[in-house]
């Protein structure tokens, strides 16, 4: 393997600008950290979007693209449903499956997720493709360099909106660059509609003010939907003579820093993966309310007050405390999460559905549960995420935790065998055990075996049940 250092002072002076890397990337340049992480990623997004095909959200959604985003000859498949749609309507309806289920992985500097965009993006890029045309000629290893492209363009956007404007935007503020990015590559776009394409992305792109999500719960969550449905539709307009606005988060002066390193520093292998399916903010609270009950052994039955201390965003999620009545209050909520992860010792899809829902010792506990800022936590974010969590028993008996980080950060990775895991644990009861081994198949052998993603293209593109 050549080192990424190496490898990296070969390729940058191809990819002095975002529209040659755009073009210019390819399979053989990429490093096998970031193979691998690209397949981890792929992995995990299938899963998320296995578990949220059965929401109420992904319903909608996908039945709005099939009746309202199609009726042409390129119309695409829709992720986990089968019906068709157009190009960027079934983006749409993919990103908002994935998005349904807030357990996809994420950037810490962009406060939000890119890879939930960019799959459905590029699947329904591919499966709209007319012989001949670049995209109906990917292969496995094109399939991934593609991936790595956009969360390459996604990610810096992100970083470089939240450096340079006020309002905290949604990801599919920035998301959608990600996806023109690769709609412009698969159609085959010179330097200058390139550069179109990433202006119209960046100029439609939803920048919805995420902290109104977060502080009331519902279904726009993270705008993703939209970032797909935009940066599609940018590359088409722009394919079309469509010009846009330069995109400032590449363009500007300011923004340079952020994409001197294409191609020799790669953001995807910096990308996070959840433990739970719930915002990552609540997660250090998880983890710090667990590690007491491990140590100490009590039951939920025996608690009489939880006090969650954490930064400023996440005591926002729970500051009422109130039982969330949905599955997008659930997971938007601080206090939620803790309270199921101690009566059930976990917490999962299920869990932040019926049966946490309804359940009355998690109602209780949520009810008991006070939530209050931390400065010093509030000082580490966005770049690191802490909690600490205080038990007190009926029996007078108390417990402090240490400060509590979140799992999953490149710093403190899920093992293999955790992903994995948590993979089967979200798309077998959906897909069932055999399908679900067949894609995790497909998936580790894209960069091998030339049948590999046609295999898994009709897996991902019929119904999930």
């Amino acid at each position: 393997m050549v080192a990424e250092g190496d490898r990296g002072a070969k390729t940058v002076a191809a990819f002095a600008d975002v529209p040659a890397f755009v073009r210019g990337l390819r399979f053989d340049r990429l490093p096998d950290a970031v193979v691998t992480s690209a397949q981890r990623s792929l992995l995990d997004l299938i899963g998320v979007a296995a578990a949220g095909s059965r929401t109420r959200a992904a319903a909608i959604a996908n039945a709005y693209a099939a009746t309202q985003l199609g009726g042409s000859d390129r119309d695409a498949r829709i992720l986990f449903d089968g019906r068709r749609a157009g190009i960027a309507g079934a983006a749409f309806a993919g990103a908002t499956t994935i998005d349904a289920l807030d357990a996809h992985d994420g950037h810490v500097l962009t406060k939000g997720h890119a890879g939930v965009a960019l799959l459905p993006a590029l699947l329904a890029l591919i499966d709209a493709a007319r012989p001949g045309e670049t995209a109906a000629k990917v292969d496995g290893r094109e399939f991934v360099t593609c991936l790595v492209l956009g969360y390459e363009i996604a990610t810096r956007a992100g970083i470089a909106l939240h450096s340079t404007a006020r309002d905290y935007h949604c990801s599919g503020a920035w998301n959608s660059l990600g996806c023109a990015a690769i709609a412009a590559r698969l159609l085959g776009f010179d330097k200058e509609r390139t550069r179109h394409a990433l202006g119209v992305a960046e100029y439609f792109g939803p920048r919805g003010q995420i902290l109104r999500a977060c502080e009331s719960p519902t279904m726009v969550k993270d705008g993703s939907g939209w970032g797909a449905h935009v940066g599609v539709s940018a590359a088409l307009l722009a394919g079309d003579g469509v010009t846009g606005a330069p995109a400032l988060t590449i363009e500007r002066d300011d923004t340079a820093p952020f994409y001197v390193d294409l191609g020799t520093r790669w953001r995807i292998c910096e990308q996070y993966f959840k433990a739970y399916p719930v915002c990552r903010w609540a997660q250090p609270a998880i983890e710090a309310a667990l590690d007491l009950k491990r140590a100490h052994g009590f039951s939920e039955s025996q608690i009489s007050e939880i006090a969650i201390e954490s930064f400023r965003e996440a005591v926002a999620l729970g500051s009422h405390c109130a039982m969330p009545r949905n599955t997008e209050e659930a997971q938007y909520s601080l206090s939620f999460p803790v309270a199921a992860a101690l009566v059930f010792g976990d917490v999962g899809a299920t869990e932040v559905d019926a049966a946490g829902l309804h359940d009355a010792r998690v109602a209780r506990l949520v009810g008991a549960t006070t939530a209050t800022e931390d400065a010093e936590f509030s000082d580490r974010f966005p770049r690191e995420r802490w909690a600490r969590v205080r038990i007190t028993l009926s029996d007078g008996r108390a417990f402090a935790s240490s400060p509590a980080r979140d799992r999953g950060n490149p710093d403190n990775p899920l093992s293999h065998d955790e992903l994995r895991a948590k993979y089967r644990a979200l798309a077998a009861p959906v897909l069932g055990d055999e399908r679900a081994s067949r894609i995790e198949r497909a998936v580790d052998s894209l960069p091998l075996e030339p049948s590999a993603l046609s295999a898994l293209l009709d897996e991902l593109l019929q119904s999930g049940t």
